[in-house]
């Protein structure tokens, strides 16, 4: 029988979750202290939001975070969330910077790559697990979960021998970032995939309420690893609390072999640092469970953006409306999985229709999304919608491109009395006026 390891999301999914990602490295450091005693597989420490949040809102250099983690955490591997050729933005990077990206991280203290696409586009993944598999990382490539008429047990199986054929993972990751997958469907899935020889991991929000029983069926239907939170950080738009799922399965076949003792006092610790955070906390402003997620299939931080961009034009009361539009574009755009960057141009493209009537104004990031820059879609896109993106593009003197920084051009613009060390190079790549303000400022 396999038994499922445990792997810690607290200090990355969990407070991007829920708190905005705006917790410290000196709160961060406190808690990873104890997490490292406890017995997880690994830790999610990097990657995602936490990369770009900590130097537009509270001055720290995320480098500089995850080299502090580091030397804290001795036992327990870290991990992080890698965006594919986004890495830790919100479009693909010239090579050279994925390059120098991957190299980095690993470099400074990164031990596992949890890599996904948004579009499961899997030639968007070519270069970036090529590159952990070089730097001799452990790689985790995820399979973006959702539903649609496309998006059946049967696609995703199809799927994951493909990722297995191409890729050679240490494991799969079925990534459930709306929680919408649900018990029985997960116990099939899992099984499917591990009939595969490959191992699983499975990540799942608890937004909807399902993510402990989905949990609990794949850890019966045999996942190897599945994700977990503090309680103190758990459920709403978080994901499963990790005592509670040690103790569940205490003294089973399944039991998880983690040391809940140190998670006690992390936990309470977790709960006094929270109260730093009240103003972002998601759980004082929304209920604890959302089940019309099932539907929209937006991830938890998103319904925060869409509501704040709705409250910037006094139109608070168009939610609804704008959770149903969601659903029309997404149909629209070939029924795209709603996990960033693609959630924020399907919420953002909705509220405009809402506001300003269905498609008269679009996005540039839309535009790029037909036009096939963000990869392929899982379906086709609305001919409607291409003739008008066509008309649009016609109507301009030229379409706007956008040129993305590459390490030389790092190397050349950033001033030199702002470099301490190499990674500030990769950070103006990734952010280049965020990173000159923090840099220089």
């Amino acid at each position: 029988m396999v038994l499922a390891k445990l792997i810690d999301l607290t200090v990355r999914d969990g407070q991007q979750s829920l708190l905005a990602t705006r917790m410290s490295t000196e709160d961060i450091l406190e808690i990873v202290e104890l997490l490292d005693k406890a017995g997880f597989y690994a830790l999610e420490v990097w990657g995602g939001a936490t990369f770009d949040a900590p130097l537009r809102f509270l001055n720290e250099d995320p480098w500089e975070r995850l080299k502090a983690i580091r030397e804290v955490v001795k036992r327990t591997k870290l991990m992080m969330l890698l965006r594919g050729m986004n890495l830790v933005g919100y479009w693909h990077y010239p090579k050279d910077v994925v390059n120098a990206f991957i190299e980095y991280a690993h470099k400074d203290g990164i031990d596992i790559f949890r890599v996904f696409d948004a579009l499961n586009d899997l030639s968007n993944l070519e270069f970036p697990v090529k590159k952990v598999k070089e730097v001799g990382a452990e790689v985790q490539v995820c399979m973006v979960y959702t539903t649609s008429p496309v998006h059946t047990t049967e696609y995703y199986v199809k799927l994951a021998e493909e990722i297995l054929s191409r890729f050679e993972p240490d494991a799969i990751t079925i990534k459930d970032m709306s929680g919408i997958l649900k018990p029985y469907v997960a116990y099939e899935l899992v099984k499917e995939i591990k009939r595969l020889g490959a191992k699983v991991n499975v990540h799942s929000h608890a937004t909807a309420g399902l993510a402990p029983l989905t949990l609990l069926k794949s850890i019966e239907a045999g996942a190897d690893y599945v994700d977990v939170t503090l309680s103190s950080l758990s459920l709403y738009t978080s994901h499963t609390p990790a005592e509670s799922l040690i103790e569940a399965l205490r003294g089973t076949p399944y039991d998880t072999g983690v040391n809940v003792e140190p998670l006690y006092e992390a936990s309470r610790r977790l709960w006094v640092i929270r109260r730093k955070y009240r103003r972002f906390d998601y759980a004082l402003k929304e209920p604890p469970v959302d089940v019309r997620v099932l539907k929209h299939q937006i991830p938890g931080g998103m319904l925060s953006n869409l509501l704040a961009q709705l409250k910037e034009v006094h139109a608070e009361d168009k939610l609804e409306e704008v959770l149903e539009e969601v659903v029309r574009v997404r149909e629209d755009l070939g029924w795209p999985p709603l996990v960033t960057p693609v959630s924020q141009i399907v919420g953002t493209q909705a509220v405009l229709n809402v506001i300003a009537g269905r498609y008269k104004a679009v996005i540039d990031e839309l535009i790029e999304y037909v036009r096939g820059k963000y990869g392929k879609p899982p379906a086709p896109i609305s001919k409607d919608l291409i003739k008008l993106i066509e008309k649009r593009l016609s109507e301009r003197r030229e379409s706007k491109k956008v040129a993305r920084v590459t390490l030389e051009d790092a190397k050349k613009e950033l001033p030199s009395e702002c470099v301490e060390k190499f990674e500030d190079y990769i950070t103006y790549a990734l952010f280049p006026n965020v990173a000159k303000d923090f840099l220089c400022g």
